[in-house]
């Protein structure tokens, strides 16, 4: 189980966020996604902690401080939903060639 990070600094590294869940216990693994695009930090992460004792310690003690200049939002990270294909879109059709134009002959 990991920790969602949410509202962090675009200026954060992954070594200030383990440095500042290390007072919490052990950190396994952190992850900051970046867009990619732009290759700039997307304003979350996730941490990866020892144990799940060590996880609800974090999140009780992190959920709402301030850090960096912003309000942390930490949470148990919800499991990654799966993309679906992309049905649903499209349809209509009908009568496209004769927008704008006049129907008569």
């Amino acid at each position: 189980m990991s920790v969602y990070v949410g509202n962090l600094s675009y200026d954060v590294t992954e070594e200030n966020l383990n440095a500042v869940f290390a007072e919490y216990g052990s950190v396994k693994r952190v992850q900051l996604p970046t867009d990619r695009e732009t290759g700039r930090l997307r304003g979350f992460g996730f941490v990866e902690m020892g144990t799940e004792d060590e996880e609800t310690a974090a999140i009780d003690a992190l959920n709402g401080a301030e850090w960096m200049g912003r309000d942390l939002k930490v949470n148990k990270a919800k499991p990654r939903e799966e993309r679906g294909s992309f049905g649903g879109g499209g349809g209509g059709g009908g009568n496209r060639g004769s927008y704008g134009k006049s129907n008569r002959y």
